[in-house]
């Protein structure tokens, strides 16, 4: 009999029990409806500010609010499903993917 490590245990153990929480593809969570919308936007990533938010506003309903956050600004912790927030860097492109919130 060949020795086991605690790994190959511990693999084997994985293996053999369901996931909890499946890992899900980012792609998918950005294209699934939040109500039937988006609730996030990873190809304006390197966009002007006013790119995205054109791209952001064509799919969003009227009356959402686009916010533009600059460097080192502070946001607020509330969650709002009639928000979306761009985050710039310092040149002024979108640097994280906007999300709803």
């Amino acid at each position: 009999m060949e020795p086991v490590s605690i790994w190959q245990l511990l693999m084997a153990e994985k293996e053999s029990q369901p996931e909890i929480f499946p890992q899900k593809n980012p792609l998918e969570l950005s294209s699934s409806p939040a109500g039937g919308r988006r609730r996030t936007w990873p190809e304006v990533v390197g966009l002007t500010a006013e790119e995205a938010e054109r791209k952001i506003k064509e799919e969003m309903p009227a009356g959402t609010r686009v916010d533009v956050v600059q460097p080192d600004w502070f946001v607020t912790m509330d969650y709002r499903t009639d928000r979306v927030r761009i985050f710039i860097d310092s040149t002024g492109r979108v640097h994280k993917p906007p999300m709803i919130g």
